[in-house]
Formats: structure tokens, sequence, C-alpha cells
């Protein structure tokens, strides 16, 4: 792997990152059980939940309280807002910050339908002076940094975000992150890395931080190297690899990285994921919530498709116990339960992004 000099440390204002490597934001996965394990493997710098509305959390949606939960382990983290008017945002900044929240970031990146429909996420590209009020009146309004997430642009013909970066800076943002992708490719084709170096020359004193397509540790080296970037954003790439953050510092400190988990210690981390989620939320509700996290943790077991179907009909603890064992006994269907297992890659959503 080439070596070359790694940029100074992440701060987000003032908050000092332990690394540059970020655990981003993922619907329906960077719950605070997901974000536990990782922090329990170590190497996270930030943590961001999942994107919460911001109008919800004003109303007290018991969806968006639970998208916000944390716990002292879960330091530091930022909660991701979303929403297209300036006085919810700003009043779900003050209500993040009176909770005790270390960072907000506020959504401009995502290309769901129903997000860019209501005139949040990456539709913010395309209103210019609308964006800009908005990101000023939330910064403005908390003493906590705030970082905006983007993508590249719209479209190809529209590629806004050193722009935007430039304008955020002045504005007082702390950071900001570039997912590599317009709106309209949605997660098609390739990261465009030349875009997000872009964005890093537009801007004089805030981190970028890059994001898109890093499943290992030479993706990251590539995205550090290319791009200019400051720190490295990761989502897909930790639901398969939650060692990845860990494995990332081992690289910047050492020049050498030990592997991903084997199938025991992926057992092990998959039972205290679990474990985190009945404490907060009770056992029978704990495992239907993480079905769709146990099939992805399965897959990268490489347990037998059977099995981890078995999973999905689990009705109780008695089941669960039981299955456990079972899966232990059993073991993967390829590598060994002791030793490093094949990659495993999570796939995007694909088809055209209108119809997601």
């Amino acid at each position: 792997m080439t070596c070359f000099s790694f940029p100074p440390p992440v701060s987000y204002g003032s908050l000092q990152l332990a690394s540059r490597y970020l655990l981003s934001p993922l619907a329906g996965f960077t719950n605070l059980s997901f974000r536990r394990i990782v922090r329990e493997i170590g190497g996270v710098g930030l943590a961001t939940t999942d994107l919460v509305n911001a109008r919800g959390l004003l109303a007290g949606s018991l969806r968006s309280l639970e998208l916000i939960e944390t716990c002292p382990e879960d330091s530091p983290f930022a909660v991701q807002i979303f929403g297209s008017e300036i006085g919810p945002m700003r009043d779900a900044a003050q209500f993040l910050e009176a909770r005790g929240v270390h960072s907000i970031d506020i959504n401009m990146g995502c290309p769901v339908k129903r997000i860019v429909a209501n005139g949040s996420g990456a539709s913010m590209m395309c209103r210019t002076d609308e964006t800009l009020n908005l990101v000023r009146a939330v910064v403005e309004a908390v003493r906590i940094p705030v970082s905006v997430k983007m993508r590249l642009g719209w479209d190809a013909t529209q590629i806004t975000a050193p722009f935007f970066a430039r304008q955020f800076e002045q504005a007082g943002v702390a950071a900001v992150a570039i997912h590599g992708r317009t709106r309209a490719q949605g997660f098609s084709g390739c990261v465009d890395r030349d875009g997000i170096r872009q964005v890093v020359e537009a801007v004089e004193r805030i981190p970028v931080i890059g994001n898109g397509d890093v499943r290992t540790v030479a993706d990251a080296e590539v995205m550090l190297r290319e791009t200019g970037c400051h720190g490295v954003s990761i989502g897909r790439g930790a639901l398969a690899n939650p060692w990845i953050f860990r494995q990332l510092v081992e690289w910047e400190t050492t020049g050498s990285f030990g592997p991903s988990g084997t199938f025991d210690e992926r057992l092990t981390l998959m039972q205290s994921q679990f474990r985190h989620l009945a404490e907060r939320h009770g056992a029978d509700s704990a495992i239907i919530g993480f079905r769709k996290m146990a099939h992805w943790s399965l897959k990268a077991m490489h347990v037998r498709a059977r099995l981890r179907h078995e999973f999905q009909l689990i009705q109780s603890s008695d089941e669960l116990d039981r299955y456990f064992a079972k899966l232990s006994a059993e073991g993967p269907i390829s590598g060994n339960r002791t030793g490093e297992l094949p990659e495993m890659h999570i796939p995007v959503p694909s088809g055209p992004v209108e119809r997601w």
C-alpha cells in the first residue's frame, strides 16, 4: 500500500475527534446498539445517527426520539436532521443541544424520493439562497458544531458541492461530508474522487470528509490520497466489517493492520448487539427489530441460507438461545470459525433513484 502523509487530526470546531474514520448515518442500521458494538471494537472518531425528521422530533414522535437514543459509551456522537424549513430545523438543533448531543449534521444528500419530494435531502442543493439561509440559521442557533453531508450535486449539469462548501465555511459550518455521486446517480457507477477533491480545494480551513465505496483499508487509502480529504466516512463497509475502523487506525499508526472478525468473534458481537437492543426495548421487541441487521450479520458470517432464514422466524428469547447454540455448533459454510472469513459486501439500492 502506497505511503503518504496523513492530514492533521480532524476537529469539528472545538470537538477533537479521536480518529479521522467516521461511521456514516445509514437508515435502519446506525442505531445505538450498532454504534455501541463498533465503539467496543474501537477506532471510530465520530458516529452519526440515522436521519431524523426535525418536525417529528419537535412533535415528540417516538420513532424520532428512539433514533437519538444514546449512552455514555456512545461518545462523541452526532444527530443528523433533515427538513426544508428554517424554524423546525433551528428548533430541533436547539432541542438536541439541550440534550447533550455533541454535534449536529444537516442532511443534504439523501436521494430517496419521499425525502426530496418535501424539499429536504439532496433537493436542497437546487435552492441556493433558501439552503444557505437555513444552514446559517442552524449554525447561529447553537454552540455545538454543525456539519453538512451532501452529494456532489443534483445531476451532472449541477455540480454545486464546491460552491456550497465554500459558502458553508463562511457561515460557520464546522465540517462537510461529501458522497462522491450526484443525486441522479443514486448509487450507480463509481464515486467521483476528483469531484470530492474539488470540494476539498474549495474550502480553506474546515475538514472535508470523503464518503462512498469505502469497504476496505485499501479503499480508504485511495480516498485519502486521491481526494486530499481529511477523513473518511463509512456506512455499508462497516456493516460488513465492523472492525474496519480499528483496522484503519492500526494502518495509520503502524503501517499494518489485523484481520477482521472470525466467525466466533462475529457471533459474540452479534449477541452483544442484541443484548444492547434488548436492554433498551425488551427482548420481544428487540427480536423483531434485530431481524434486518441479523440478516447481514449472518451473511457476513457465511451461514447457510436456511439457517439465516430461521432467524427471521424466532419469536421468543428461548428460541433465540437455542438458535445461537445451533449457530455456534454449525459454524460457517466457507472459511473456518477461527480464521478470516471471505469478504462480503452489502449491496446498495439499485434501479432508477426516482423509484426508491
